[in-house]
Parts: C-alpha cells; sequence; structure tokens
C-alpha cells in the first residue's frame, strides 16, 4: 500500500519509536515568538538547560503584541530577544523588521517541502502548504524541540479533500475554508492531518494555500497540507535556486513528497466548489457559517482586514480593489495590519495603503494583536467585527465581542457599507 504525504514526512524524520502509535521525530526547524516561548525559555533556564539544539534551524519573532503595550509584554520580548543574542539565533526579527510569524517566515523561505516544523501556536499548520508536517505543540514540547532539536508526535492519518471546480470571481480561498470546516465540523478532523488536492487548490497561488491550510485547526486537525508543485518551486526559486540546476530539478525533488495515488485514509471528502458563494460565520465557533448573503445586513463595528490568514499582498489587494474611490461607512472604524514589512513596503509601492487611507483605514504596523484581542484593535463589550481572521470564539478579539470571519473582499465591502454584505467582485445570480 502506498503513503500519504504525512506517513513519509515521518518516515524520512523518525529517529525512534517508543511505543506504539508513536514517533519522535527529527525537526527541520522551531518556530518561536514572544508569547508563549518564553515559558519554555525560562524553564529550561530554571532546569540548568539553557541551550538550543541548532541556532540555524530556530527563526525567532516578536509578533502578538508588537510594539509592547505594557511592562508585562515588554518582558516578554526582552526575554526572547536576549534568548536569541545568547545562542546566537540570527534568524530573530525584532521590531521594525518583525512580522506576523506566519507570515513572515514563509516569506523568508524557512520552510521546504517534506520539512518537519513545530511552533507553540496553533496555526503553525499554517506551513503545511508547502508540502512540509508542521504543527503547533505546548510548552513542554517546544522545551524539547529547542534543546534535543526532537518531537513526539502520534503517527499521521489523513482526510483528503478533494476540492473540485473552479472558483467564482469574488470568492476566494477564505470561503473555500470555511466551506470545509462548516463540512468537517470543529472537531471533525481531530489528530488528523488535512490534505487539500484538487484542481480548485492547483489553480491557487502559495498565498491562497496558505490561508486554507492556516484554518486546518478550526476543523481540529494537526496539520493542513498541499502537494508540492511548480507553484510551490516557483515562490521558493529565490530560496533554493542554489540548490537545484533547475526548476524542474527542484519539481521532480519534491515531487516524493506528494501522497501515493493508492495511500490510506481515514475519509475522502469530494467538495464541487464551483457554485460556492461567499461565507462569513454567524456564531462562536468556526463551523457556524453562512452565505454572506444570508447574512445581508448584519451591522458591525469594526473591521479588521491582516493577520496570518488574510493579511497578505495578494488579500491587501483584492480588499483595495473593492474599496478604491470609497469611504467607510461612519458608524464603523477599520483596521488593516499588513502582515510583514515587505507586505507594507510592497503594499505602499503599489498605491494600496493610500487607497486604505482614503478611505478612512486606520493603517497598522505588522501584528497579531487584534486577531487574539491583545491590541491595536480590541473589541468592547456587546461589539462585533468582520475580520479576516481565523477564530471567532466568544471573546476572542475583547470580552463581550464577536467575531464574523470572512475573506478581504467581503470585509472590504463590509466596511463601505456598515453592514455585512457581498462584495461587487461576486455576482449574484
Amino acid at each position: 500500500m502506498g503513503k500519504t504525504l504525512a506517513q513519509k514526512v515521518f518516515d524520512a524524520h523518525r529517529v525512534d519509536r517508543p511505543g506504539a502509535g508513536v514517533s519522535v521525530l527529527r525537526l527541520d526547524r522551531v518556530f518561536c515568538h514572544e508569547i508563549t516561548t518564553p515559558i519554555a525559555i525560562n524553564d529550561l533556564v530554571a532546569l540548568g538547560k539553557d541551550r538550543v539544539f541548532d541556532p540555524s534551524k530556530i527563526k525567532a519573532v516578536i509578533d502578538h503584541v508588537t510594539p509592547a503595550k505594557d511592562s508585562k509584554t515588554a518582558e516578554q520580548g526582552k526575554t526572547l530577544r536576549e534568548w536569541a543574542r545568547r545562542h546566537g539565533i540570527k534568524d530573530f526579527f525584532d521590531i521594525g523588521r518583525n512580522g506576523v510569524c506566519h507570515a513572515i517566515f514563509p516569506e523568508k523561505g524557512f520552510v521546504r517541502p517534506g520539512f518537519t516544523v513545530i511552533m507553540g501556536d496553533s496555526h503553525t499548520c499554517t506551513h503545511g502548504a508547502f508540502g512540509a508536517f508542521a504543527a503547533g505543540v505546548g510548552s513542554t514540547d517546544l522545551e524539547v524541540g529547542i534543546l534535543k532539536g526532537v518531537c513526539t508526535m502520534r503517527d499521521p492519518e489523513s482526510i483528503k479533500l478533494v476540492l473540485k471546480g473552479k472558483l467564482r470571481p469574488g470568492v476566494f480561498a477564505k470561503d473555500v475554508i470555511l466551506a470545509v470546516i462548516r463540512e468537517l465540523t470543529v472537531n471533525g478532523a481531530t489528530d488528523q492531518v488535512l490534505e487539500f488536492t484538487g484542481e480548485a487548490v492547483d489553480a491557487m497561488s502559495m498565498e491562497s494555500r496558505l490561508t486554507l491550510c492556516n484554518m486546518a485547526i478550526e476543523a481540529g486537525a494537526t496539520c493542513g497540507v498541499c502537494y508540492p508543485d511548480q507553484v510551490t518551486v516557483d515562490y521558493l526559486w529565490p530560496f533554493i535556486q542554489e540548490e537545484f540546476s533547475s526548476k524542474e530539478e527542484a519539481l521532480r525533488e519534491y515531487a516524493k513528497w506528494r501522497s501515493d495515488d493508492d495511500a490510506p485514509y481515514t475519509r475522502v471528502i469530494e467538495l464541487d466548489v464551483s457554485q460556492l458563494e461567499p461565507l462569513a460565520t454567524f456564531g462562536y465557533k468556526p463551523d457556524q457559517v453562512k452565505t454572506v448573503r444570508e447574512l445581508t445586513g448584519t451591522p458591525v463595528n469594526q473591521v479588521y482586514i491582516g493577520s496570518c490568514t488574510n493579511g497578505r499582498l495578494e488579500d491587501l489587494r483584492i480588499a483595495a480593489e473593492v474599496l478604491k474611490g470609497g469611504k467607510i461607512n461612519p458608524n464603523l472604524r477599520a483596521i488593516v495590519s499588513p502582515a510583514t514589512p515587505k507586505v507594507y513596503a510592497d503594499a505602499l509601492d503599489e498605491g494600496l495603503i493610500r487607497i486604505f487611507l482614503d478611505a478612512g483605514f486606520c493603517v497598522t504596523n505588522p501584528t497579531c494583536g487584534a486577531c487574539l484581542g491583545m491590541s491595536n484593535g480590541v473589541l468592547a463589550s456587546g461589539e462585533s467585527c468582520a475580520s479576516t481572521t481565523n477564530r471567532n470564539f466568544n471573546g476572542r478579539m475583547g470580552k463581550g465581542g464577536m467575531v464574523h470571519l470572512m475573506s478581504p473582499a467581503t470585509a472590504a465591502a463590509t466596511a463601505l457599507a456598515g453592514v455585512i454584505t457581498n462584495s461587487p467582485l461576486f455576482k449574484e445570480d
């Protein structure tokens, strides 16, 4: 019998099997940010084990609250900063050079097909878009990863999602993943790897694939993956061109990580996305999803465009296309946070930032702050936000607040209308 992508990655990285169905894996990357990593750092120091397995394989960033908003967050940043200096971690992105972790790390070319990646952040599954196994872990596993370069994982089972058809204009990867989560429910893929396949995925950019994989965790999955292909090679080429004589060679090498035709799956689900229309969440779980058409007219107090889900240049271009020449509704406020300094600079060069400013948006530095209700856009009790983020738990963006998850196009249209509405990019039947 053949093997899935995840099984192939496990086989290539397994260093021990301590029990049935459990593998100890060698890690290619350990990613770190200032909220969860200081806990691991301080514990390692207390244990007399203030060491790192390989500083070249550890990448760190201050991104969740940046700049620091109070003494506590300043201390978290200080702990990570001093640790990175102590151990010669050259890929440390401090304030001014930092970006949202799951945007800046792919942008820097740190992930490759077939890699194993961990981070103390649930949305680490984003990096599976490259054909890697990437998972969020707790502080203890992160400590072991930092110290020894290994992590213990359950042997993977996979669900194959075959996304058939061509997306209609005005329908985007965010709508697709909301449809998938609605189908699977929030625990329908628990402890599984979600494989995103099919012609709809083949047609997506890397940015869109990152959006898909980013929200795999919202269906309970350990990781979401896409097969490495020419799109993957083209995206990575600036970082890998010294390793291969041609893109064709790189593609042949990376193709080995694709799942075999006879690979085993717990489920195979086919979804025809050709008739999909824009979607948004309406409650406090990511599987509470309705069409934007059904939610049209729902008032919101804030619109937020950004995050590791939808803060990349592709997302800002889409939102700006909707916003150009318009003004946000006076009954709400709107915030945009480009996910990295490069995204910010490129958006500035293309005139996108001017479009956001002219429309009445507050343009902030790259940060995760608003997404998890820590800074730069926290909601008051009873307020709601139309957001391009990934999680809508009760109080996620502020105690007593509600979040409606949606695409950048829908968020931009909502900012103009003052209520949830479809963007003009989508033509209703």
